[in-house]
């Protein structure tokens, strides 16, 4: 990635984590259920592996949305940081204990199942209309994305954010790949029609 366009992500991240900020934890909550609603035209078959996340910091709320999903079949789990460069994804069975996961996360400790997604929910600093996403900067989507397409997999990528975190435009580097939709208080809209 060259230097100007990894500043621009920086900048463009800083600005938009500020105006997720921003939001009054009240509203909030109504944007994260606003968007459980919406979250009902995510297609999936039952038994599909869904990744979901709990969330830190500003970031929306979608545990109503993740409870809706396993009621219509999926079967869940949450991201586990393993350390910086590697997150896995863990088993959510119900009733299991949570455990510390580090960032501020709480998930399935390490005797949960590591499944393979096939849809994942995912968190993000900022988006545009073309799917194109800016993470947190640490890349663990990225290369579990490239993990999963590695062994054959093309994972349905849905980005969740509240609509002040869209752009005009992302800069976008070649192996970065783009949303399939996006979730937000707003509704759901398909960006590369697989959601």
């Amino acid at each position: 990635m060259s230097s100007n366009s990894s500043d621009l992500k920086k900048t463009i991240r800083r600005e938009r984590l500020a105006a997720r900020d921003a939001i009054p934890a009240d509203l909030r909550i109504e944007k994260s259920l606003a968007m459980a609603e919406h979250g009902a035209g995510i297609a999936f078959e039952p038994g599909t592996v869904v990744s979901g996340f709990s969330p830190i910091r500003s970031e929306a709320d979608i545990r109503p949305l993740m409870f809706s999903m396993r009621e219509k079949g999926a079967r869940l789990c949450l991201p586990v940081v393993l350390d910086r460069e590697t997150i896995v994804f863990r088993d959510l069975v119900r009733g299991a204990e949570l455990v510390d996961t580090g960032f501020g996360t709480a998930g399935p400790g390490p005797e949960a199942e590591v499944l393979d997604p096939e849809l994942l929910l995912v968190p993000l600093s900022a988006f545009d209309a073309a799917g194109n996403r800016i993470g947190y900067g640490a890349g663990h989507y990225d290369r579990a994305i490239a993990r999963l397409r590695a062994k054959g997999m093309r994972p349905r990528l849905v980005g969740i954010a509240f609509s002040c975190q869209e752009v005009e435009e992302v800069p976008a580097e070649p192996h970065d790949v783009p949303l399939d939709a996006i979730l937000t208080e707003d509704g759901l809209r398909q960006l590369g029609g697989r959601a």
